[in-house]
């Protein structure tokens, strides 16, 4: 039988002084809770008290893109592996052959963070302590059944195990929250709160634009007939995520490009859209705006502001129209920060109510823009490694491009920003490694003491996000 390979200091470097130091950092902040301010883990699992995760497939393939495009990138069907279709089209209903695949394909990860998530979760959670591959398949897959019919392995449960401080979940403007509402008048004591992302409204290209401006109408209670009465309803959903204990927004944009229409021009354009009358560039002018709009709203009612930047999403037309969004099929793009965010930053990158984070997945931005950038607005800060970049690797270039230049404390930690609820745990324990190797650099080479050391892994840990997000503040009450 082979075992996972996980040793205690694993990842570290592999000079002696650099290693000892770097566990003994990392033992420092190993049981930290964790702070999960940033992700897509549905509010539904917490909610109902006897939720489950529902099959093995149900909880470590079907819904993570991480795991079926690499296994797609070897021309594995999407509907064998599960993933729903929205043409009506059949898509593969036997979990244990969902299963059988994606251990028939395990090899695929072998080398990546995918991989080093897994095999945490398979033997630190899931108690798995045997590697997954074509062979026992069928057992193992037994196995996790055995082990999810258990009450220790109710989400509830988990969350309180995997010892998580907060959880944000990310929420459409016109979402009802009906979760969130059951989840606090259960009286559960986990934090799980709402983040307010606009996207779908404020982006006036989206796919089915009119329903979604219907369905923000709805929940707002407002009759969105015109710029105005948009801006009011927005107003009035910002307000209903703070009453259920939202801290931040967060808005998916192509480029970061910031500008400032007049009232007229952007009432012009929104009814032209409401009309189904857009014009070549309406579109991305408006959303730049928008950008505007909603740092101006959150230093009005203190949300914080994430701007996730640079991704080609949907890349594969035929994807898109077979099974949807969010696919596997999004791509990272160059992007540009210095010119695209100066007029925003001309008007708010000083004010003392705004604290705008920004995530990209551009690398090359890190030293020759987003670090000079963050380390003089007083509003920015620059989130952690995202998506491609949330690796081993990914981590090491961050700390390496950024830190001289802007400092860890005009950095917010780490974010996992993940839909795979059981990865939280590895994705966090990866970061923590990363930090703790990267400050043993600095204190083998006697850049900073050692209990400099100390306090700044703390702060990366934890400190960082609880401050950013400003999580310090007690739970909002509902009205």
């Amino acid at each position: 039988m082979t075992t996972w390979n996980l040793p205690e200091d694993r990842c570290f470097d592999p000079e002696p002084a650099t290693r000892r130091a770097a566990l003994n950092l990392y033992h420092s902040i190993q049981n930290l809770p964790i702070i999960s301010p940033h992700g897509h883990v549905d509010p539904a699992l917490f909610a109902d008290p006897h939720a489950s995760f529902g099959t093995p497939a149900d909880l470590l393939v079907i819904p993570d893109h991480y795991v079926f495009r690499m296994i797609h990138s070897q021309g594995v069907p999407l509907e064998s592996l599960g993933v729903p279709s929205v043409d009506g089209s059949p898509v593969e209903r036997d979990h244990r052959r969902i299963w059988q695949l994606f251990a028939d394909h395990f090899h695929l990860f072998r080398g990546t963070p995918s991989g080093l998530w897994l095999a945490y979760e398979f033997k630190f959670v899931l108690g798995i302590e045997e590697q997954l591959t074509a062979h026992n398949a069928a057992r193992i897959y037994d196995q996790i059944v055995e082990r999810l019919a258990s009450p220790e392995f109710r989400p509830r449960a988990l969350f309180e195990k995997f010892n998580i401080k907060v959880l944000a979940t990310t929420d459409s403007a016109s979402d009802p929250l009906n979760a969130h509402r059951a989840l606090r008048a259960s009286g559960w004591p986990g934090r799980v709160i709402p983040t307010f992302r606009p996207d779908a409204v404020v982006n006036l290209d989206t796919e089915n634009w009119h329903a979604q401006i219907e369905a923000l109408s709805h929940a707002s209670g407002v009759a969105i007939g015109d710029y105005a009465s948009f801006l009011t309803a927005l107003k009035a959903r910002r307000l209903a995520f703070r009453q259920l204990g939202a801290v931040a927004t967060d808005h998916g944009v192509f480029q970061p490009q910031t500008a400032s229409l007049s009232e007229e021009e952007a009432g012009a354009i929104f009814q032209r859209a409401l009309q189904g009358q857009l014009q070549p560039g309406d579109a991305p002018r408006f959303t730049a705006h928008m950008l505007m709009e909603m740092a101006r709203m959150s230093c009005e009612d203190g949300l914080v502001m994430q701007v996730h930047c640079g991704s080609f999403r949907n890349h594969h037309p035929d994807t898109l129209a077979r099974f949807g969004r969010d696919r596997g099929y999004d791509i990272p793009v160059q992007t540009e920060f210095t010119h695209n965010l100066r007029p925003l930053l001309a008007r708010y990158g000083t004010d003392p109510r705004l604290t705008l984070i920004l995530f990209t997945l551009d690398e090359t931005t890190y030293a020759r823009e987003l670090a000079p950038l963050a380390g003089v607005y007083p509003a920015l800060r620059l989130g952690p490694p995202w998506w491609f970049h949330d690796s081993w690797n990914g981590m090491r270039r961050y700390f390496d491009q950024v830190m001289e230049t802007a400092g860890i404390y005009n950095t917010v930690g780490f974010n996992d920003d993940t839909r795979a609820f059981l990865s939280i745990p590895a994705r966090h324990d990866l970061w923590r490694r990363a930090v703790a190797n990267w400050l043993a650099g600095l204190l083998v080479r006697g850049f900073i003491g050692n209990d400099e050391a100390l306090e700044m892994a703390r702060e990366l840990a934890y400190d960082l996000p609880r401050r950013a997000y400003r999580l310090e503040q007690p739970p909002a009450t509902l009205n």
